[in-house]
């Protein structure tokens, strides 16, 4: 398992905690490395190695739990495992209980991994710029208080995720976001005519310091621009692959 790269935040020293790229799986072709996505084209034995190796990189011997990730704001708190086919419809999830690797699934949407060390409480959103403008890290951390978490307490992380200089967007979606609140100008940069560049970890980053928890670190890893290191779906769009892997950020409570 050595060979698996696990990317860990200064934020959340002490969790056990990685955000992984490609490096270190089993897939071969389009989804060579690490790909951990179920949805994908790629073998089920193959995917279910690299979940192993990821899990094992990470919490040893915990259960990973994963959602049938939707992009919506909605948050589930995890008591036990669930069967994989019986995943919840949403794009976050918390736990208080030791031995889950809480799993968020990306390949350009942005990967949050939260924890209160104090309260014994993480939690894991996956932040699509759908989800993030709904509020699926505000939904991951009301739900982290529910089970004791202090927002104050609360350290977050932001993983791999597209890039403003990778993520080209049109005018429809700059509209869209002032008009959900005129000060999101401040997340978008000059691009070609009808379209602006979107800072996606910005605007996340914001959004998780705006609902006042203790400390918001962003990684600064674009996954667009690194294709030895992760997986992204605008490059493979843009590169006409017929499919894309799909990289994991795992965090939980050791026993």
């Amino acid at each position: 398992m050595n060979d698996v790269e696990v990317i860990r935040a200064e934020t959340l020293a002490g969790v056990a905690h990685g955000f992984l790229g490609r490096r270190g799986g089993v897939s071969n072709g389009v989804h060579a490395g690490l790909n951990v996505g179920t949805g994908s084209d790629d073998a089920p034995e193959v995917v279910a190695e690299n979940r192993v190796r990821a899990t094992e990189a990470v919490l040893p011997g915990a259960k990973l739990v994963t959602l049938y990730q939707v992009h919506s704001a909605d948050a589930v708190t995890v008591a036990e495992p669930f069967a994989e086919m019986l995943r919840p419809h949403a794009d976050a999830l918390v736990t208080n209980r030791p031995g889950l690797a809480l799993g968020i699934l990306t390949a350009d949407c942005a990967p949050v991994l939260l924890a209160d060390r104090e309260a014994g409480v993480v939690g894991a959103a996956h932040a699509g710029w759908k989800g993030a403008i709904a509020g699926v890290t505000d939904s991951a951390i009301a739900a982290m208080v529910a089970l004791g978490a202090r927002r104050d307490h609360i350290y977050a992380a932001i993983g791999p995720c597209i890039a403003r200089a990778s993520y080209e967007v049109d005018t429809g979606f700059v509209h869209r976001f002032l008009a959900s609140d005129p000060a999101n100008e401040h997340f978008f940069a000059d691009g070609k005519p009808g379209h602006a560049q979107f800072d996606l970890e910005a605007y996340v980053a914001a959004r998780l310091a705006a609902a006042g928890i203790g400390r918001v670190e962003a990684m600064g890893l674009d996954t667009y621009t690194d294709a030895d290191r992760f997986y992204s779906y605008r490059r493979s769009t843009h590169a006409h692959e017929p499919d894309y892997g799909r990289q994991i950020s795992i965090i939980g409570l050791q026993d």
